[in-house]
């Protein structure tokens, strides 16, 4: 069976879980059910457990469709025939089941080897740099577009130095230098994924290849060839000119600029080699600035320390599958600010917004696109299999996208 001739565009794996459950409750808003007219994509939830799948979608309004509603498949994550099977009926898995690196292996393994798609939530380098390892090969030669980091982190930041990139070759008839990503305003709660993936890679942080991958800024770009500048500092709070803005360290930075890196060597460096890239968040003034790298380093340090790790994850840290009310969701946003600079001085800039909070009514929204855009916008004559990032596999058919479905913007400032 070929890609197109297969039963669904797009499953859900993890659809009875707190993002999953966003994820289907998303799709099934925007696009309905089992292929109805106008919008015809045929969708499925997954999971472990057939009744829980079948409660939410009770829950979503999923079971109302002439057809009986959404449809549901079973598989488990400890069994790779049932991975398989399910992996062999779509054009695309979404999955939303982390810590990656515990819970994930198995269903890239299955959707290289089937030549299915796959997207995912992952903020946890080590685990996308062992994907890389192990399964780029296979997945080019299935035609499998294996697509890391489709949430917060790390759309709106790649495609943010993407699109920005653009302006700055229409402008200056050349990449930009440097690309600095500043955050400057953004209302959300914690994601309860995101810091279990922290939690995983911290509790890990004794293997060496662990180590290695999170010291090493371009650890999911590997290319012996390539110039390998040094990259600005990130850590130290400032007065930064160009976004007239005290500035302090953002927590998500370390993963997004990996994927920054990997976008640009995948695309054939057309950001140049010498690229360098810095995210930071803004602050009011300098002592919140400062206080804010005092509070990141405090926190860094406490998680650091295996008996503060499990006292903080045990009373204060948000658990996966816990996250804010919908109405909370639907008042949060995101401000994001893109500057391009040339070795000469000059600059162009843009915004990227996102219309709900961060970590999840925007990131479901993100993932689902992403997964819909690798099913119907982008064949595999543009984007070829392999382990890849959004800009890299879908560029401006996933800004388009997004501008139009997913609330997300991409505007010159």
């Amino acid at each position: 069976m070929t890609n197109n001739q297969r039963e669904f565009d797009v499953i859900v794996w993890g659809a009875s879980g707190f993002t999953g459950r966003l994820v289907a409750e998303y799709l099934n808003k925007q696009y309905g059910l089992n292929g109805d007219a106008p919008n015809n994509v045929k969708w499925a939830m997954a999971g472990r457990n057939a009744a829980k799948l079948g409660e939410v979608a009770e829950a979503i309004g999923a079971n109302q469709s002439k057809g009986g509603g959404v449809s549901l498949v079973t598989g488990d994550a400890a069994d790779a025939k049932s991975l398989g099977e399910m992996a062999r009926r779509t054009k695309v898995i979404i999955t939303t089941v982390g810590p990656y690196q515990i819970h994930g292996e198995p269903l890239v393994a299955a959707c290289a080897a089937a030549g299915t798609d796959y997207v995912d939530l992952s903020g946890e380098p080590p685990f996308m740099r062992r994907m890389i390892d192990q399964y780029s090969d296979e997945a080019a030669m299935t035609g499998a577009r294996i697509v890391h980091s489709c949430g917060f982190d790390s759309i709106p930041f790649d495609l943010g130095v993407y699109y920005v990139q653009k302006l700055a070759k229409e402008k200056f008839g050349a990449p930009a230098s440097e690309v600095k990503g500043r955050v400057l305003a953004a209302k959300g709660g914690a994601s309860g994924g995101t810091v279990a993936s922290m939690l995983a890679t911290l509790e890990k942080i004794g293997d060496p290849f662990v180590r290695q991958v999170m010291r090493d800024i371009y650890s999911l770009a590997p290319d012996d060839n390539a110039v390998r500048p040094r990259q600005p500092d990130g850590n130290t709070p400032h007065y930064d000119k160009d976004a007239k803005k005290w500035v302090a360290p953002f927590i998500m930075a370390a993963i997004n600029a990996r994927n920054v890196h990997r976008s640009n060597m995948l695309m054939g460096y057309p950001y140049g080699e010498g690229f360098r890239y810095s995210e930071m968040m803004a602050a009011p003034n300098a002592p919140a600035a400062f206080a804010i790298a005092g509070g990141m380093g405090g926190f860094a340090g406490a998680l650091a320390f295996p008996p503060t790790r499990v006292l903080l994850k045990n009373t204060v840290l948000p658990k996966p599958g816990e996250g804010p009310s919908k109405a909370q969701r639907e008042a949060g946003f995101y401000k994001v600010l893109f500057v391009a600079k040339t070795d000469d001085g000059d600059s162009v800039s843009a915004i990227v917004k996102g219309d709900r909070d961060p970590g999840y009514g925007s990131t479901s929204k993100l993932i689902a696109e992403a997964a819909l855009c690798l099913a119907f916008d982008v064949s595999r004559e543009d984007t070829p299999g392999g382990v890849t990032t959004p800009a890299a596999a879908m560029g401006d058919k996933l800004i388009k996208r997004l501008h139009e479905k997913a609330g997300l913007t991409f505007e010159p400032a």
